[in-house]
């Protein structure tokens, strides 16, 4: 007969993945929650939203919080993304930076830093490590370490692993686990994220578009889902969905000639959607253009940015 766990040990809280864009947050965060829950690109500043992974275990529950990459913002959009990441250390229990392996440490990692200095509860994950070789790594490991005593920040481990490889990611969700505090769960311990469906499904579009329209429109694509119901009786969904771009010159780009590349988005989206759905799904796609939707207070808000 197993032993039971002592639920008066158990522990839950949140802990925030933060970096400058391109860092590794969200493969770590896809790494961690055993599932993917976030998009990936090789591209900067994909995440957009802060997106909660929940992981559970018997004696802890974990809510990750992937965040946007803190940049120096040029638009609105940008400002508001920051601020996200600031709201977001706020209230948390513990911080992991992301400081790529492969990558001198820079002016974002100090901004960042200094910003969460405060925190009791801080980690570093040397990410990346698959990129580099072993001298490397430790160079960069000891170049981390006069980082943090520079800045006088009290980090309690520094960690080096490859989320992509699943090196050592174990060991930092054991380490984070340790430091939240005794609670019960905090979420039903059956889901792995508190994303709406919906939201998921946008940003699974939104990844398809940048795969194939980053050296074009690198930022200016935004998606919003008009409809979505389930056919009556039927494991099948009907999907409608708009692309919003900022300037008419950009719709002939994301349409394609004859609209072959919008129909390369609809196919790789779609096999996403049902992935994530495990449902068949159609798919309608439709452009739009919203001008200047990235430096308009009216579209962020309703695109879910709001101040």
């Amino acid at each position: 007969m197993s032993e039971s766990i002592d639920q008066s040990q158990h522990r839950a809280g949140f802990v925030a993945i933060v970096g400058r864009p391109n860092t590794g947050k969200s493969t770590l965060v896809n790494a961690l929650v055993g599932k993917k829950i976030v998009i990936t690109s090789p591209h900067p500043n994909t995440t957009r939203n802060p997106i909660r992974g929940i992981i559970s275990r018997s004696d802890f529950q974990m809510i990750v919080v992937d965040t946007p990459g803190v940049h120096k913002p040029k638009t609105l959009l940008g400002t508001r993304l920051n601020a996200m990441v600031s709201e977001n250390i706020d209230s948390v229990d513990a911080v992991l930076i992301c400081i790529p392996a492969d990558e001198a440490i820079g002016a974002g990692d100090e901004f960042i830093a200094k910003q969460i200095a405060t925190q009791k509860r801080i980690f570093i994950a040397v990410t990346k490590i698959d990129r580099v070789k072993p001298e490397q790594l430790i160079a960069q490991l000891h170049a981390v370490n006069e980082f943090a005593q520079k800045l006088g920040i009290n980090v309690q481990e520094i960690v080096p692993l490859s989320a992509q490889k699943l090196e050592q990611t174990d060991l930092i969700l054991d380490l984070l686990s340790k430091h939240l505090p005794l609670s019960p769960s905090l979420y039903p311990e059956d889901i792995t994220t508190d994303q709406a469906a919906e939201l998921t499904i946008t940003e699974l579009i939104r990844e398809a578009a940048i795969e194939n329209l980053y050296e074009e429109l690198p930022h200016s694509v935004m998606i919003t889902i008009d409809e979505m119901a389930k056919r009556e009786n039927k494991n099948f969904y009907d999907i409608h969905a708009t692309l919003h771009i900022e300037r008419d010159s950009q719709k002939s780009i994301i349409i394609g000639p004859q609209g072959t590349r919008l129909k390369a988005i609809g196919v790789r989206a779609r096999g996403s959607i049902e992935n994530f759905l495990d449902a068949k799904v159609y798919l309608g796609l439709h452009v739009k253009v919203s001008k200047e939707w990235q430096r308009d207070p009216k579209a962020l808000a309703r695109m879910g940015f709001t101040e």
